[in-house]
């Protein structure tokens, strides 16, 4: 790995970049005491209002607070600019690649991604072969992982066009911010955040089903409070007036969804659904799921209500065809990709398989269908024995795993123990697409790897988050 380019110093002896300006001299004027004591009171604060997670299989206990470090990540305008119209690029490609993986397969008869990655998918639902959702929007809630390698460079590391998590972070480390240090992000002029949710209303309103009710009811579909991410479902179906119901509060008649209130049955026109296919509805997936409601895909194919995300997004998400979406994005649009793709390996090409293998202590290897930071290797962290252990897996699956170069992440200042170090970070933002357009939030969630040297960012693997700004609005 190369030397890290850090997002307030630059290269080094580049010295303060001018979009950190501001903060460098905040930093500069702050006493380490003042810091630390604001640092308590965040944490004070989150703990009061319940921003936890849940991490499945710890023994010791099971919410956690997600540590906030109080420095700012900070994007120019410009830069913001950039990345959102690569954004909608890429959004936009993604629901054009599912309505014509369920439709035509033009893309597939084009032999630009092979059959067997579509065919093969678990995530491929066959139940909804043909059906075009409500207004033909399949992804309204996307969250694309973004990294950072030098000024000009960011590349796509993920797509998340299931069910992302992590908006609920993003507003509450605003919100921190704004209380703890007002006059930093009044001086900054910091675009907001804060709209999200009315966005999200005005997204999941915008699918809702035609019919005769001038105002459709939404709710928040979740699998309970013992998700890791039930915090972040309720918060979001707070803040947009709707409400938050378990599979239970829900009942199908006559291919029509009701919600089960005290002033009897009330029709259900759209659904943000926060549970994963299988477990959605008894009667087509797993039929041991207490999670679904029996029916909800019979009236979902009659049009009678929007899931959001639509049933089957999660075929275009996993990372072996996350390494198609260049050739993805050229087929729907015509155009060259607007944000780049990290250089993958297909292990399931034979080819590749060599390469990787050979290259094993110098690459990131990933499960196709892994997330939280799980079930990966990072070659140059690794161990001798880890890395033989990782060889055979592939050799054993190779079609289950991608790989790539490890990259010199960017970082950015992080308080530790009073002092400021550099810590590696990603970035999430959120995109909407409703009837009406693309909208993207300006910023995201900054995910900063606490540990010095990690390149793992993820909540349940240790990290944490910094609020993200773009600055210059």
């Amino acid at each position: 790995m190369s030397t890290a380019f850090d997002e307030m110093d630059g290269w080094p002896g580049d010295g303060t970049r001018d979009a950190y300006a501001q903060v460098r001299a905040w930093l500069d004027a702050a006493p380490s005491e003042l810091l630390q004591t604001r640092r308590a009171q965040a944490e004070l604060l989150f703990r009061r209002t319940g921003v936890t997670f849940n991490v499945y299989g710890d023994p010791g206990g099971s919410e956690r607070l997600i540590p906030f470090d109080l420095v700012p990540r900070v994007l120019t305008a410009g830069e913001w600019r950039r990345i959102e119209l690569g954004l909608v690029q890429r959004v936009e490609a993604l629901n054009a690649l599912l309505a014509d993986l369920y439709g035509a397969q033009e893309i597939l008869k084009a032999g630009v991604i092979p059959e067997e990655l579509v065919r093969l998918n678990p995530e491929h639902q066959l139940a909804v072969m043909g059906h075009r959702p409500s207004k033909g929007v399949f992804v309204h809630v996307a969250g694309v992982d973004l990294v950072r390698t030098g000024p000009d460079d960011f590349f796509v590391l993920e797509d998340n066009a299931r069910t992302p998590s992590g908006v609920s972070y993003m507003l509450e480390n605003r919100e921190m911010m704004m209380r703890l240090f007002p006059d930093l992000v009044a001086r900054a002029n910091v675009a907001p955040v804060e709209t999200y949710p009315d966005l999200l209303l005005e997204t999941l309103r915008s699918v809702a089903p035609d019919g005769p009710e001038a105002e459709p009811t939404i709710v928040v579909l979740t699998p309970g409070p013992y998700n890791s991410a039930f915090y972040e479902h309720s918060f979001l179906a707070d803040k947009m007036g709707v409400e938050l119901v378990e599979g239970a509060d829900l009942f199908v008649r006559d291919n029509l969804v009701y919600m089960r209130t005290t002033e009897g049955p009330r029709r259900v026109h759209v659904i943000y659904r926060r549970i994963d296919d299988a477990f959605l509805d008894p009667l087509f997936f797993r039929p041991d799921s207490t999670l679904g409601v029996p029916g909800l895909l019979s009236a979902y194919l009659a049009g009678n209500v929007a899931l959001a995300n639509a049933v089957g997004t999660g075929v275009a998400d996993d990372k072996a065809m996350y390494s198609y979406m260049p050739e993805v994005i050229r087929f729907y649009s015509g155009k060259e990709p607007i944000l780049h793709n990290v250089p993958t390996w297909r292990c399931r090409e034979p080819e590749h398989l060599a390469y990787v293998l050979d290259h094993l202590p110098e690459l990131v290897v990933k499960e196709v269908n892994g997330s939280g930071g799980y079930g990966m290797l990072v070659g140059p962290h690794a161990s001798r024995a880890q890395i033989d252990e990782f060889a055979a897996k592939l050799r054993a699956d190779p079609q289950g795993f991608i790989a790539q170069p490890t990259l010199a992440l960017s970082t950015c200042p992080t308080l530790h123990e009073g002092r400021l170090e550099p810590r590696h970070v990603d970035l999430r933002p959120f995109v909407l697409t409703g009837a009406d357009g693309v909208k993207v939030t300006p910023g995201g969630l900054t995910r900063v790897a606490l540990t010095p040297g990690s390149l793992v960012v993820n909540s349940s693997q240790g990290g944490g988050t910094k609020d993200t700004w773009v600055a210059g609005c």
